[in-house]
């Protein structure tokens, strides 16, 4: 009788356990249901829509975003460089490229609550479409690291995960028809600080 109990509990607290897992992963993850891929960024077309699969829904709910409606823009997430690697806060980076059209878009080093980077200096860890400067074809070259670049510089300052948050307002990529021919930006590892 005992042994059956004890079995009874240790199937349910595996059952709960890998249950619990399994959706904390699907919710943590970038790749998965709903997700388009444009090199390193990702972003989620139907989020802020009614076809929006569940686990989006759960996400935004979880930390309480306020998400972007489909004709109000949208937001690409990369956690990756170009070369596979994960974003790393004490490393340098180039982002490189072209940006699609928009009325106005941002960009900023977040850490793993997707919040901006923390950096202990005035300087926010953030760029956005009005300040930067562009090369003759249009296309953008920005430094990413803790140091002073020439040119545009993003900051981000001290140790861990990184990801860098591209979010277009007012675009026609936001609709499913502008999502087959847009190119978004290289990310490129310059070097590390340890």
């Amino acid at each position: 009788m005992l042994k059956n109990a004890f079995l009874t509990l240790l199937a349910l607290a595996i059952a709960i356990g890998g249950g619990g897992g399994s959706v904390w992963y699907a919710l943590k993850t970038q790749d998965r249901i709903g997700a388009i891929r444009i090199g390193p960024w990702t972003a989620f077309p139907d989020i802020g829509t009614r076809a929006a699969d569940p686990y989006s829904k759960a996400r935004v709910a979880r930390e309480g975003v306020l998400a972007l409606g489909q004709t109000e823009g949208l937001s690409f997430i990369a956690e990756r460089d170009s070369g596979g690697e994960q974003l790393k806060r004490q490393c340098a980076y180039e982002i490189e490229g072209g940006f699609p059209t928009a009325r106005f878009w941002t960009l900023y080093a977040a850490d793993e609550s997707l919040s901006v980077v923390e950096t202990g200096k005035p300087r926010l860890a953030a760029l956005q479409s009005y300040q930067v400067l562009r090369q003759p074809d249009n296309s953008v070259a920005i430094s990413v690291s803790n140091r002073p670049a020439p040119g545009n510089w993003l900051l981000s300052d001290g140790f861990g995960r990184m990801y860098f948050v591209l979010t277009f307002y007012d675009t026609p990529v936001a609709s499913s028809t502008g999502l087959s021919d847009i190119t978004l930006p290289q990310i490129r590892k310059v070097g590390c600080n340890a």
